[in-house]
This record gives C-alpha cells, structure tokens and sequence, in this order.
C-alpha cells in the first residue's frame, strides 16, 4: 500500500490498514501537512485542568493549527458515545483509564497508531499492535483540608474507622473511583478479584449518606463537602492550586495500601480528523509532551527518558510515599471492573439499605 493510498484511507475514515503496512504509513512531516489541513481536533475527557492538558492543546495550535475542543466524560461514558454514534462520528480521541484501553479495542471503536517513540513506552503500558498506550500513570491518593482535619486519616482502615465524609465519585464508569474501590480492597487484604473487603466498609459509609458521588473538582473542595477527597494523586495536586487556600491541603498515598494506573488515548476509529488524532498522540508521547504531563503533576511513562527540572520534579509527591502502592493487573482488572457496577448496587447500595 502506498502512503498516497493509505492518507486517503485515514482521511475517509475507512479501516485502519493490517498490521504489515505500518512501515508504510505516513512519515511524521506528512502527518503534520495532513493534519493542519484538517484544523481540528475533537477530544473527550481531556479538559484543560486535568493532567495539564491545557499546554498540549495550546502547543499543538501553535505548532500545527490544530483548534481544540473537549467533552468530559468518564472512561465508560467515551466509549458508549464512540459505539453510538458509530461512521456519524463527532469525536477523535480520547483519554480512558488503563482498563478501558482494552475494553475499547474489544468493542471494535479504536484506531491504531505506534509514535515514534513507541520503544521507550514499557511493554505492559501498550497495546502491540497501538490500539492504546499508557501516556502516564496515576495513583490513588487522600486529600485533606488539614486546617479542618489537622488529624487526617492517613491509611484506608484510619478512613473506615472514623465518621469521614469521603468524595468518591461515581463507582462504574469512572476509572478513578474503581481503581479507589480497588485500592481500599488491597489495602484490606483483597485483590482485583476480591472487592468484598473494601465493598463491607462502603456500605454502612453509604448508609449514613457520608459518601459523595460527584465529580471531584475545586467547587466541592471550596464549599467543604467532604473531608476527604480520594482521586489520583496528579488530579489531587493539580486540584490543590485551583482552590481559594491550596496551603490548607495535603495530598499524601495511603500507607495500607493503593493502587497504580494510567490512562491511555484512544483514537476513534471512524475520527472525522484521523491525522490530527495519530498527531495528537505523537506530540504526547514526544519529550515536549511528556514534560507537560509531568507539569501536571502526573508521571510520564517515559520518565526514565526525561530529564525534568527541579521546580517539575518538586510538583510530585515524595517517591518514599508509593512503597506501599503496586501496580493494576489490567487483563484481570478490564473484566473485573465490568462488573463492578452491578457489585456496588448488591454489596454496597443494597445492602446499606436494609
């Protein structure tokens, strides 16, 4: 297949080309006429605040011309809207949680694409033939307002102990809040497969209605609605500058216990702009791109290949601190947390209410 033919593929949105044509496919200086051509570039859960997608975005106009927009969903929510609108699609790529990679290649909405600094991305963090690849990885964290909580809880049986208010968001779709339930479970002894030990202590919090489903951000941190937010430690930090009293706050790794994900691009097989999306995903995993996810506060997965300055590398948490944390097992976890929905509506909402 020739590189005329194949643009003329992506451009039409048709299938991507097997897996013996990648040799042929595009070289980065034609990619980048292509996609300037195109102008534009749709995204889903990628807003400016989290992971410091905003300097992606603003440098992608200013390299290529590539004008931006965003929807924020959940990982679950992308992917049902990919499946939905099918061949009429309004979306090119978006950022799902480690699980969901897979989850979306199996339903079949997924585009491939190897940057060109595929080889630095560890084996476990990629699809092998590019459906998806790990950009950064996340870990679950506590934030306090310590003026309020000069005692925090600092392990997850500190948490079930006490009468915490705890924002969770919402179990099921979102990749945050599962990889929490998770992270409870092993801090309590359990596993991907073995929920129920962080699932009993869940309950009787759900019952005395001391858990938040709502979307963490600095509206509910402002208004002082829970006492402790649990959600990945970059989305933690980033959080912490944008709130009236960020000094107040402390973001810290259960020492029990946590768990260590990621999230992963998707390229929406039928994208209306297919060459800004395989760009997009080139410009994330370049130097330039890994060190503006590391100015989110996130670690890039091509960390051991950066070189970050002091005042990024002093926006992250004490490495000291992940002793305690291990990696997701994603091949179990993608089937696992499929059914974690209906298994917070038995273990946790239903039985709460008896």
């Amino acid at each position: 297949m020739n590189r005329r033919r194949l643009m003329a593929l992506l451009a039409t949105g048709m299938a991507a080309p097997p897996r013996s044509a990648w040799a042929e496919l595009p070289t980065l200086k034609e990619l980048e006429h292509a996609a300037r051509a195109e102008g534009r570039i749709h995204s889903l859960g990628m807003p400016d605040s989290w992971a410091n997608w905003r300097d992606t975005w603003a440098e992608l106009r200013r390299l290529h011309g590539l004008v931006h927009s965003d929807r924020n969903m959940t990982s679950g929510e992308e992917i049902a809207l990919l499946e939905a609108e099918g061949k009429a699609a309004t979306v090119d790529i978006g950022d799902v949680g480690f699980e969901f990679g897979a989850i979306a290649r199996s339903r079949g909405v997924t585009r491939p694409y190897k940057p060109s600094s595929w080889a630095e991305i560890p084996e476990w963090a990629k699809d092998p033939d590019g459906h998806w690849a790990l950009a950064y990885t996340g870990t679950i964290a506590f934030m306090v307002n310590t003026r309020r909580l000069p005692k925090p809880p600092r392990s997850w049986q500190a948490l079930f102990k006490g009468q915490y208010r705890v924002l969770l968001g919402e179990v099921g779709p979102s990749a945050q809040a599962n990889a929490a339930v998770l992270a409870a479970a092993v801090a309590l002894g359990g596993n991907e497969t073995q929920l129920q030990p962080a699932l009993a202590q869940f309950a009787p919090m759900h019952r005395d209605g001391r858990l938040l489903y709502i979307y963490p951000g600095p509206v509910p941190m402002n208004l002082n609605l829970a006492d402790v937010h649990v959600m990945w430690d970059f989305v933690a930090l980033a959080m912490r500058k944008r709130v009236a009293n960020p000094g107040d706050y402390e973001v810290f790794i259960p020492e029990d216990g946590s768990i260590t994900s990621g999230y992963t691009t998707i390229i929406n097989k039928h994208a209306p702009h297919p060459n800004a999306a395989m760009l997009t995903r080139e410009y994330i995993f370049s130097d330039a791109g890994q060190i503006n996810l590391a100015r989110g506060h996130a670690r890039p997965i091509r960390v051991d290949s950066l070189e970050l300055t002091p005042d990024v590398a002093r926006g992250l948490i004490d490495g000291n601190q992940y002793r305690a944390a291990r990696a997701l097992h994603p091949a179990i976890w993608a089937w696992e947390a499929k059914k974690l929905t209906r298994l917070w509506q038995a273990e946790v909402l239903a039985r709460a209410s008896k």
